[in-house]
Formats: C-alpha cells, sequence, structure tokens
C-alpha cells in the first residue's frame, strides 16, 4: 500500500490523506468479489476474438446469447478470450460514447449473458473512461450544478492557445454547453457527445476505480484502457502521454496486485511505436500488454510493397522490457488501420501512398489536425483483408495472401487478437459507411448467424478458405510451446522471405513467409524439420514457397 499512497501523494498532493482513506475502502467493498483462484500465466493457448456484443446475431435470441452460441459451437478449440467492445448503453461511436458504465446494453443482454460467456472464455471488457457520454447522469449532474459530480468535467477558455494540445480528430477541442444558465466550453477529444472526465478531481479517479473493480467483479480477466494516452489534461502541454497519465495506470495496476487478482491491464495507444510502449513502463508497473499498432500499416506496406527489409528491422528492434509483458499483436479491428505509428518509420509521402491502395480497394482515409492548419492521414478506413488483397483476384488468391500477413501475426511473440470480420473473412461494408458518414462502419457490419454458417460451410467460399487456414493455423499454434507470448524471436529477411525463428529448450521454429509475387527458394536452416501444416518432413537442402505462402517448421532438439 506504500507504493499506491506515494503515487497518490503525486496526482493529488496535499489530497493524500483523504483519497487514501477512500481508495482503502474501496477496496475492502471489492476484496471478497473479486477472483483470485484462477491465476495463471498467459501461454501459447492465449487468442483473443475481438467483436461487438452483436457481432453476431440470431433472430429470437438476445445478441450476447447468439455470440455465447457461436462461440461455442466453432470456436471453442480456437481462442481462449472474447474482447466485447463497448457493450454499455451509449449514444454514439457506436460504444465509446458510454452513458452508464454498470449496466449491459438491454438492447445486447444483461450481467447474466456476460456470465454464461465467461463460462467458456476468459473476457476483455472496454475502460471508455477517458470521456462519458454527454447524456450520461454525471454530465447531465455537472450541468445542472449537483455538488456530486462539480468538477468532474473540464471548464476551459475557448480563447486560450491549445496550438501544443495534440488532436486525434479534425475537430473542435472545446464544445459550448448550456449550465444552469451559464455558457461553459468543455473539454472534448473525440466529439461533442463524448466529454472529457477531469482526473484532476480525485472523486473522478475513485469512481473510475469503482468502475474497474466492478468490471473485475463480473468477470473481466482484461481491462482495456481506451485512448488513455489522452487522460491528464495540462494547459502549455500536449496533453498526451503525461507522467501523471502513466501515474494513473501504475495507481490502478498497484490495487489490483494488492487484491491478488490477475487482472491484465491493456492499453490502447494509437501512437508511434516508441510512444506506444512507453505504457509498458519499466516491465513491471503499468501496462501488462500493448496493442502493437506497428503492426497492421507495416504488414500492409510491406505486403504491397513487396520489400520486407523495414519490416524486418523493426521486428528485431522489438525488445521487451521485462519477460512479464508482452505485446498484443493484431491487424484489424473496429477502428480503422492507424498510420500514426508509421511515423519515423516510413516516409510521409509513403504513407500517403499506403493510404491511396485502402482507396483504391473500396476505403476510405480519415485525417487529423496537425494543429497548424493543415491535416494528415490517420488512419485507414478499410476492411483489413480488402485493403491487403485486390477485391477482384479469385477467392483462393485472396485467401492466400491476407493469412499470409495474419501467419506472421500469430508467429510473432505476444498474444494475438483476431477481429471477427478477419476471422470470418468478411469484406468492406461501404453502403454503411456512406448511408451513416461515419467511416469506420465499413467495417462494423452485423453478421447473420445462419447466414454465417451456411457461408463457413460452402467449400471455396472466401469466408471458408479464411476460417479454414485460420482454424488450421490457430490448432497448431495452441499445441506449441515454442509460441510462448513472452518469448523471443529473431528476423531475417531472404529474398522477400519474412523469416521468424523462435527458440526454446526443446524445439526450434522457422516461420516462413514469402512477401513476393514469385516463387522462392530458401536454403534450409535444419535438415528433418516437420512442416507442420502439411506435416511433411523436410530432408532436402531446399525450402520452397510459392508466390505470398507461407510454412511453419519445426524440430524438436535432442
Amino acid at each position: 500500500m506504500t507504493d499506491i499512497r506515494a503515487l497518490l501523494e503525486t496526482l493529488y498532493p496535499g489530497q493524500t490523506k483523504h483519497v487514501f482513506r477512500d481508495l482503502q475502502e474501496l477496496m475492502e467493498q471489492y476484496r471478497n468479489r473479486i477472483p483470485t483462484d484462477s491465476k495463471r500465466r498467459l501461454c501459447e493457448k492465449d487468442c483473443i476474438l475481438i467483436t461487438y456484443g452483436d457481432g453476431i446475431r440470431n433472430k429470437g435470441l438476445s445478441p450476447l446469447k447468439s455470440l455465447q452460441e457461436f462461440a461455442a459451437s466453432r470456436l471453442q478449440d480456437l481462442i481462449s478470450a472474447i474482447h466485447l467492445l463497448p457493450c454499455f448503453p451509449y449514444t454514439s461511436d457506436d460504444g465509446f460514447s458510454v452513458v452508464d458504465y454498470y449496466q449491459i446494453d438491454p438492447d445486447l443482454g444483461d450481467w447474466n449473458h456476460i456470465a454464461e460467456l465467461n463460462q467458456d472464455f476468459d473476457l476483455m471488457l472496454d475502460a471508455v473512461v477517458n470521456h462519458i457520454s454527454a447524456s450520461s447522469d454525471w454530465f447531465q449532474g455537472y450541468l445542472r450544478k449537483d455538488s456530486e459530480y462539480e468538477d468532474y468535467f473540464i471548464a476551459a477558455d475557448p480563447d486560450s492557445d491549445y496550438s501544443q494540445v495534440v488532436r486525434p480528430r479534425a475537430l473542435p477541442l472545446l464544445h459550448a454547453f448550456n449550465r444552469s444558465g451559464d455558457t461553459v466550453h468543455i473539454w472534448t477529444t473525440f466529439s461533442k457527445d463524448q466529454v472529457d472526465l477531469n482526473f484532476q478531481n480525485p472523486q473522478v479517479f475513485l469512481h473510475i476505480l469503482d468502475v474497474l473493480l466492478h468490471y473485475v467483479s463480473h468477470g473481466a480477466r482484461y481491462i482495456r484502457l481506451d485512448a488513455i494516452a489522452f487522460l491528464w489534461k495540462e494547459m502549455g502541454t500536449s496533453c498526451l502521454h503525461l507522467p501523471e497519465t502513466h501515474a494513473v495506470i501504475q495507481a490502478y495496476r498497484k490495487v489490483f496486485e494488492t487484491l491478488d487478482s490477475d487482472v491484465i491491464l491493456i492499453t490502447e495507444t494509437n501512437v508511434p511505436h516508441e510512444e506506444n510502449i512507453s505504457y509498458f513502463g519499466d516491465g513491471t508497473n503499468q501496462a501488462h500488454m500493448v496493442y502493437n499498432f506497428t503492426l497492421p500499416p507495416l504488414l500492409a506496406y510491406s505486403i504491397h510493397k513487396e520489400n520486407i527489409e523495414i519490416l524486418t528491422a523493426w521486428a528485431n528492434s522489438l525488445i521487451m522490457p521485462s519477460q512479464e509483458v508482452c505485446l498484443f499483436n493484431f491487424t484489424a479491428s473496429h477502428d480503422g488501420v492507424g498510420v500514426r505509428p508509421l511515423q519515423g518509420i516510413i516516409d510521409a509521402d509513403e504513407i500517403d501512398w499506403l493510404a491511396t491502395k485502402a482507396t483504391d480497394h473500396g476505403g476510405f482515409v480519415s485525417y487529423k489536425d496537425n494543429g497548424d492548419g493543415t491535416q494528415s492521414p490517420y488512419e485507414l478506413n478499410c476492411n483489413y483483408l480488402d485493403l491487403i488483397t485486390d477485391p477482384q483476384d479469385t477467392n483462393e488468391n485472396r485467401a492466400k495472401r491476407f493469412m499470409l500477413t495474419q501467419s506472421v501475426m500469430l508467429c510473432m511473440p505476444g498474444v494475438p487478437g483476431i477481429y471477427y470480420h478477419s476471422l470470418l473473412g468478411s469484406e468492406n461494408d461501404r453502403e454503411a459507411a456512406l448511408e451513416s458518414g461515419i467511416h469506420r462502419r465499413i467495417n462494423r457490419v452485423k453478421l447473420d448467424a445462419h447466414e454465417v454458417a451456411r457461408e463457413l460451410d460452402t467449400p471455396g467460399s472466401l469466408r471458408a478458405l479464411v476460417f479454414e487456414a485460420f482454424t488450421d493455423l490457430l490448432s497448431l499454434r495452441r499445441q506449441n510451446p515454442i509460441f510462448d507470448p513472452y518469448g523471443t524471436a529473431s528476423y531475417e529477411d531472404h529474398n522477400g522471405i519474412f523469416v521468424i525463428k523462435r527458440e526454446n529448450k526443446d524445439t526450434l521454429f522457422y516461420g516462413l513467409h514469402n512477401f513476393s509475387g514469385t516463387f522462392q527458394k530458401l536454403k534450409a536452416k535444419n535438415k528433418g524439420m516437420v512442416e507442420l501444416l502439411s506435416q511433411e518432413t523436410a530432408n532436402g537442402v531446399e525450402w520452397e514457397l510459392e508466390p505470398f505462402s507461407y510454412k511453419w517448421y519445426l524440430a524438436w532438439k535432442k
């Protein structure tokens, strides 16, 4: 508890005594409600499905029940956990403008449905705590000047200079509201309906801690800290990655450790790589996992360029600060493919070039305000399969090329996260994006469970080809401890073949990935290795790969 008190002194000097007292009382309320008997280290069997609570729909069932039945029947032996994107009552941004942190959206189900899902899978829940809906009781209470919510939000002078503040969207930073007859300008990083919370108020810190404990008491093993980089605001700064933000994360982690919980904190910070991994702290005191935001756009860039020189150099630079943390590897999510993580890795004109690929393949590009009157690409709004492949190509070629990128993700150290539209071989939903005016809707279509099942059972369909390939890879991955999330890897470039080498005391593994459009040969690293996908023993002196193909070789040490 000494460490927690020290962190509170950093955050709230002069108020530490009463804040610490309230924090202790809150911890006692949850002490017997937090699971402590399931602690285990992440391993090769861990893989997380990313989905909306209503991503899979079945007429006559609640969406969460539909998801539970689909996952139990199709995914039981492929994934270990489900990341439910915000499943709480909301007013906008497809869930990321939460009205009530404590309730499940009744259109999805209730906490009993969450418990049913938790019987078969670990759960990741979203902590959307940088901001809350303008329609929430918290903000409406603030507008009524209810003393309970005094200083819960950030009123600011619209005439001040905010040019240093990093802006994730090309929207106003402040919005005007009527507060009991007075006009106030409130900090809104993302939109007028997403009102930033004021963490300089210790009551906000405590209230959000209560929210996190509430989630864990309902079975969440993973807590995703959404947009956490923007949490603490300080005039005259960028308001991004401030030391106080890191201190808040440290304090929350210490609380969970003190309660002997095995909760895993994962930070979502769509920023350049070095800034992103700063949320590991020293490897023991902040996030347990960090989103690997550079991987999706860099894989897309590399396969389109048929050049892996930059990918190889970047991959070899991935060194974890301890054996207690790892990356959350993914290629697609409910958002677009962020390109800010490519800054400093490839030139700006190359980022623009990649953006044209998204539009050429039916997608869109979202821009951010640079603060100097200019804008630059922020994310590519395009289904990842469509971004990677030519929509006019054959199903076989598209599935093969797409799964090359997925194989890289699954071979790398870390825990893989697979968006449901990637797992199920979905394509762009341009109509939804155009009708709503929301570019991200291109990759958020809700699926009918019966229609998906029919396509999955249709040989040669795009869904079937992708899902079958994923099934093969995930089944092999969970059988082999060589894929320890906390393990290490080395990477080599052999004429366009991206070689991932992993090794432990028992086995030696080579993941080969041909990023070129031509047939390639590679001198075999070891004789007698088994190619896991074909189960053939490679006794020759050369390994051969077709264009945009991959192979997994494994040997057991004597």
